[in-house]
C-alpha cells in the first residue's frame, strides 16, 4: 500500500482521508481541477448532456420506474485503459438485496461518450487515484454507470433503493454531473459497524466522493421535486474499480 503523503503528492490538492477514514469528499472546483491533471474536459457540456438519453432500469424489484441508466465496462491493463464488450452487471445479494443475485443487462454506454475526452480523463484520473492507493494493483475492471434517478410529485426518487450498502468492488467514484429542481439526496458514509462517519449532498457539477469500498458503507437519502410542478432529476456518475480476475469477461464478480 501507499503511504498517506502519497496520494495528494501524485494528485496535487487531493485530501488523504482516502487512506485514512475510507473516503474523501472533493468539492466540484478542486475535483475539476484534480480530473483536468489527467486529460481534456473540452467536450464536457456534450457529455453531461448524454444523461438526457439514457434507458429506463427494468430490473428495479422495487418495481420503481424512477432510475434510469447506462453502463459500460473497461480494463486497465500495461498498455492503458480500454473499454471491454458489452457485459452485464452482476452483484451478488451478499451486497445488493434488492437486485442482487441475477445479470443486469443494462442498455450500453453510446460509442461517442464511452470514447469522450470527458470520461476518458476521469477514469484516468481514477486510475491515478486508485492506482496510488493499491500500488501493487495493475489489472483492473472497471465499471461505468450513468445515473439518472428521477422524482415527480407524490413519488420519491431513490438514489439508493437497496439502502446503506458496499459495491462489492474495491473503490468506488460518484461524481455529480448535475441536479435539476431537486431537494436532498444527501449521502452517508458509514464505517464497518455502521456508525455514521460523515454526511454531505453532492450538490455541484464535479462534486465528488471517493469510496473504499472495503472499509465503508454509504446510502444516500430520497429525492424530491423542489416544483412538483416541473421535472425533477439528479444525475451521477459512477465509476468501481475493482482487481480484475479472470473470469471477469462472464460479467460476475467472483
Amino acid at each position: 500500500m501507499s503511504s498517506v503523503s502519497s496520494v495528494p503528492d501524485l494528485v496535487p490538492g487531493l485530501d488523504p482521508a482516502l487512506l485514512r477514514d475510507g473516503y474523501v469528499l472533493v468539492p466540484g472546483a478542486a475535483m475539476r481541477e484534480v480530473i483536468g491533471q489527467s486529460g481534456a474536459l473540452d467536450d464536457w457540456a456534450a457529455f453531461a448532456a448524454s444523461w438526457d438519453d439514457l434507458a429506463e432500469d427494468h430490473y428495479m424489484a422495487d418495481h420503481g420506474r424512477y432510475r434510469r441508466r447506462r453502463h459500460a465496462v473497461f480494463t486497465v491493463r500495461p498498455d492503458g485503459i480500454v473499454r471491454a464488450p458489452h457485459q452485464p452487471h452482476y452483484q451478488s445479494r451478499d451486497y445488493n438485496q434488492l437486485n442482487g443475485g441475477i445479470e443486469r443487462w443494462f442498455e450500453p454506454v453510446l460509442p461517442a461518450i464511452g470514447a469522450s475526452a470527458s470520461l476518458c480523463s476521469v477514469l484516468a484520473c481514477c486510475h491515478r487515484i486508485f492506482g496510488a492507493v493499491a500500488a501493487d494493483v495493475s489489472d483492473w475492471r472497471i465499471e461505468v454507470h450513468q445515473f439518472r434517478i428521477e422524482a415527480q410529485a407524490g413519488v420519491l426518487g431513490q438514489p439508493t433503493p437497496e439502502g446503506v450498502h458496499r459495491d462489492g468492488v474495491d473503490y468506488v467514484l460518484v461524481l455529480m454531473i448535475g441536479r435539476t429542481n431537486i431537494a436532498s439526496g444527501t449521502t452517508t458514509v458509514y464505517g464497518p459497524d455502521r456508525a455514521a462517519l460523515g454526511s454531505f449532498t453532492l450538490a455541484d457539477p464535479f462534486d465528488a466522493t471517493l469510496l473504499d469500498d472495503h472499509r465503508v458503507y454509504h446510502g444516500v437519502t430520497a429525492v424530491e421535486p423542489i416544483d412538483p410542478a416541473l421535472p425533477a432529476h439528479r444525475d451521477v456518475l459512477v465509476v468501481t474499480f475493482r482487481r480484475a480476475h479472470p473470469d471477469d469477461h462472464k460479467g460476475r464478480v467472483p
